[in-house]
């Protein structure tokens, strides 16, 4: 924009000194100079500067300002038009002009523009006379107004650029700091958990990628600080499990060591109660190998080809003793044989678990039933009891590990509160599924769905 103002100046200004230069061939060729001198004062005037008139030999014929006639110009602008290396010239120069200056700039303390010598353009074109060049005329003109005006232009763009310079910084830095700020937050967060701060959440609002991520983070935490609440209290659940039978162990052993006159009866009675006690340690040792090689991938399912049907029918003959001594009725009713490919063992510690909890929790007198069909690909064993029941608030819960319905009847029962556990991660590693139903006082129904195929 400036180079186009500057060029459109030099182009009017010339333009002018080559029309007036052909206008005035004819009063330059004559002898009179009445005629010539007023002409080059009106011109001047029109033209707002000062023009010379300079013959062949570089010297001023005619000043408008009077100063210059009779002498030499040594100028290049002179020099080419006289010389017919152009036809027409121009050149700028920084004079010193008294009661003149430059305009201030802003930027003069950086540019250290001389500001005391103004600027002046010298356009030059030839006279002719008898198609030769007898002369040149030079018009001195101030050109300062426009350099003000680029120098102004130029202040005014580097004003506007820097003001889009900061505002584009100031938008950067709050891109950045919106963009930046999750990371650090989740970055922190990242420090905390791994310091064991489970609780910690990230909060990074939106529904971007960021506040995804940070609510995946926030669900990962949670997972993790129930894994970790889940895994302090199995430690606890089983240092429990471990130290109750120990104690009794303990005590009854500190008994008959200390005890030299005991009665042979009671001797007998107390031995017993230590071997239930190893029995119910060796039972809590057991399941808790099970659940360990379950939790650390390392339980290998020895699938083969089996009947559903003879796993259930075994299950029931081992327990039916314990029925019977219970005075209880367990009724079988088996619709499908169910042939699948599956761990016949584990199946079958899935089987004796859920019946053998039916027998125990349910009254003498009471009732069992063992029912198994197939439902489109899947296998489907029920078994129902008429027991106590399970609380709705229980519900929720019996899968857990180490979680009694009723503490004080499962210690006499010699549950370990981690079989209905064990048999939901079996079901599990079968891809199958393990529910339950039941009512207070109205009985327990399990069901276990297995895919057949």
């Amino acid at each position: 924009m400036g180079d186009s103002l500057f060029a459109d100046t030099v182009r009017a200004r010339a333009s002018d000194v080559s029309d007036l230069a052909v206008a005035l061939e004819d009063d330059v060729s004559g002898d009179s100079a009445d005629d010539l001198y007023p002409r080059l004062l009106q011109a001047a005037r029109s033209l707002g500067g000062r023009l010379l008139i300079v013959d062949a030999d570089g010297k001023v014929r005619w000043d408008t300002f009077g100063e210059q006639s009779g002498r030499r110009l040594a100028l290049a602008e002179v020099y080419t038009v006289l010389h017919g290396e152009a036809d027409a010239d121009h050149g700028f120069h920084q004079l010193a002009v008294e009661g003149q200056r430059q305009a201030a700039s802003p930027l003069d303390a950086i540019t250290r523009r001389d500001v005391s010598r103004v600027w002046t353009g010298c356009f030059a074109a030839p006279l002719m006379s008898g198609g030769a060049r007898a002369g040149a005329l030079l018009l001195v003109v101030s050109v300062q107004d426009t350099v003000d005006s680029l120098i102004s232009l130029r202040d005014s763009m580097l004003a506007v650029f820097g003001a889009a310079l900061a505002a584009v910084l100031l938008l950067a830095g709050l891109i950045t700091r919106i963009v930046t700020r999750p990371v650090a937050e989740l970055s922190a967060g990242i420090e905390r958990m791994t310091a064991g701060d489970y609780q910690h959440r990230v909060r990074v609002p939106g529904k971007g990628e960021m506040a995804q991520l940070a609510a995946a983070f926030n669900q990962m935490s949670e997972q993790v600080h129930n894994l970790d609440e889940a895994r302090n209290q199995f430690v606890s659940n089983a240092s429990h499990e471990l130290k109750t039978p120990l104690s009794t162990i303990k005590l009854l052993v500190e008994s008959l060591l200390y005890e030299e006159n005991m009665d042979p009866a009671l001797r007998r009675e107390f031995l017993g109660d230590i071997d239930r006690e190893i029995d119910r340690l060796s039972s809590v040792v057991g399941d808790l190998l099970t659940l360990v090689h379950i939790d650390s991938h390392k339980l290998k399912l020895r699938r083969e080809r089996m009947l559903l049907s003879d796993t259930v029918r075994e299950s029931v003959r081992r327990l039916s003793p314990l029925a019977r001594k219970r005075k209880q009725e367990v009724r079988v009713a088996i619709d499908d044989p169910c042939e699948m490919f599956a761990d016949p063992g584990k199946l079958a510690q899935v089987c004796y678990n859920i019946i053998e909890n039916a027998i125990k929790y349910t009254p003498e007198g009471g009732k069992i039933d063992v029912k198994l069909h197939s439902a489109g690909r899947d296998a489907v064993l029920e078994i129902s009891d008429t027991g106590v029941g399970i609380p709705a608030e229980d519900l929720p819960h019996v899968f857990d590990r180490f979680y009694r319905v009723d503490k004080a009847r499962s210690r006499e029962t010699g549950g370990t509160g981690l079989g209905l556990s064990i048999v939901q991660q079996i079901v599990r590693l079968h891809a199958g599924s393990v529910t339950v139903q039941s009512e207070p006082g109205q009985g327990t129904t399990f069901t276990v769905q297995l895919p057949l195929k």
